[in-house]
């Protein structure tokens, strides 16, 4: 067996075998296979594509690159959620209480942000204190006694994806179904849960900008789910437009905070209770999604998911005055509103834009190790289908880089078109994605 065989087979469109897509992984990731023969691979991979059985063989063997988390010392089924990304998305804060509340175990690894995209962890991290570094034996005993525990990702889960994942971000392979559905599950797999959630983001500010495109990345994962033993899940969410009102590291966790006091955007709490609810339905905590959403509910309203979150909090060493008041959270030096200068409809928004925004302001990187600024950020206003009078607020800006207000101002209002017709309020949610294919959603309203 050798590499250019296996690549001129899948050059001319032929399908590999398990054994051959093993030993290009593996091989690339001892190094005995060179980058510029995986680049060619790769590439032959997104112009040709991968059928299922070769997509849940990629992504077996790169989950068998390293080590597998053994959470069978856990008691009860655990669960897992995972996002493709979005502009504002604090989902994960809010849904690992609330399910940890309700007696199911969230065992989770998360990644830092890049580009318009922000990360968990980066998140957690405005919180003083807080450790997203815990050692195997601390973050097993968080997650039995607290119920909950998110670390950043170590360097020996999955670390094929973490190789492979480079090369295709300089080679112009990054866009292929099979490859991003075998990067996300070979890390979703070795972290060990029974069940994962998948929040597959779709619009302008997601990676996926269509619904079929979506829903094809959905069902691919939901199939590597199937032939795993593991019970996934797949949401279809939508990323037209900021999710929730804030963007930004320690302004989202405020957010959070908020919400997990009752002070929830619809469409945020619509997100996580459905996330949530299949989290709780995949673990048996629940008959059906109505039912675990009603249970959601509760814990949002008597308190018992912000406890969670303090508990989760305080056991990663965070100091929860921070979370107790937190307006104590980081704050920038500078702010700016921005008002609107026409009247009208806000007809669309292009969430990447403001994702963009964010990261001049100091929010984001623009490449992995770069700094951020844990206090910048937009708070917005601006949702389609709201009518705005010249001077209504639609932003406001914040920053420790004052130098950088008037390009954020310029490229945050570059993602908004208004109009004099109203238009409806977009879908939160297109449908999930089971076993059974994609159904399209039925609680937006």
């Amino acid at each position: 067996m050798n590499m250019y065989d296996i690549i001129t087979k899948k050059k001319h469109g032929e399908t590999l075998t398990e054994d051959e897509i093993r030993f290009a992984v593996n091989g690339f990731t001892d190094g005995s296979i060179p980058d510029y023969q995986m680049s060619a691979l790769l590439m032959a991979i997104c112009l040709k594509g991968m059928n299922d059985a070769e997509t849940a063989a990629m992504t077996f063997a790169m989950r068998d690159s390293g080590s597998i988390a053994d959470l069978s010392g856990i008691p009860g089924l655990k669960a897992d959620k995972h996002s493709t990304g979005g502009v504002g998305d604090k989902v994960s804060l809010l849904v690992g209480p609330m399910v940890a509340a309700l007696g199911v175990p969230v065992a989770k690894m998360s990644g830092r942000g890049l580009g318009h995209t922000g990360g968990t962890i980066d998140k957690l991290e405005s919180i003083p204190g807080f450790s997203v570094t815990l050692s195997n034996e601390q973050f097993m005993e968080n997650v039995r006694n607290v119920g909950l525990a998110i670390v950043g990702q170590s360097d020996d889960l999955a670390p094929a994806d973490k190789k492979m994942y480079a090369l295709r971000d300089v080679t112009a392979t990054v866009d292929s179904i099979p490859l991003i559905a075998a990067s996300i599950m070979s890390k979703k797999l070795a972290s060990g849960s029974d069940v994962i959630v998948l929040d597959v983001t779709m619009g302008s500010g997601a990676f996926m900008k269509t619904l079929p495109e979506a829903i094809k990345l959905a069902e691919t994962m939901v199939k590597i789910g199937e032939a795993s033993g593991k019970k996934v899940y797949a949401v279809i969410t939508d990323m037209n437009q900021v999710l929730g009102t804030y963007v930004g590291n320690a302004l989202e966790v405020r957010e959070a905070v908020y919400a997990l006091r009752g002070n929830i955007a619809d469409d945020l709490k619509r997100t996580c209770l459905t996330i949530a609810g299949l989290m709780l339905l995949g673990c048996k905590k629940a008959k059906s999604l109505e039912e675990a959403m009603d249970a959601l509910e509760e814990v949002l309203n008597d308190g018992r998911a912000y406890r969670s979150f303090l508990a989760f909090v305080a056991a990663q060493g965070g100091d929860v005055r921070y979370i107790e008041n937190p307006e104590l959270l980081p704050k920038a030096a500078c702010k700016r509103v921005v008002k609107a200068e026409e009247d009208g409809y806000l007809l669309s928004v292009n969430a990447e834009t403001i994702g963009r925004s964010s990261v001049i302001l100091g929010a984001g990187r623009e490449k992995k190790g770069d700094p951020i600024d844990m206090a910048a950020g937009i708070e917005n206003y601006a949702k389609v289908g709201r009518r705005f009078n010249t001077g209504d607020e639609l932003c406001v800006l914040y920053t420790d880089r004052e130098e950088s207000l008037d390009a954020a101002e310029a490229l945050y209002r570059s993602a908004l078109s208004f109009g004099a017709l109203p238009v409806c309020e977009p879908t939160t949610i297109y449908g999930i994605v089971d076993e059974n294919g994609f159904t399209p959603y039925k609680y937006n309203k």
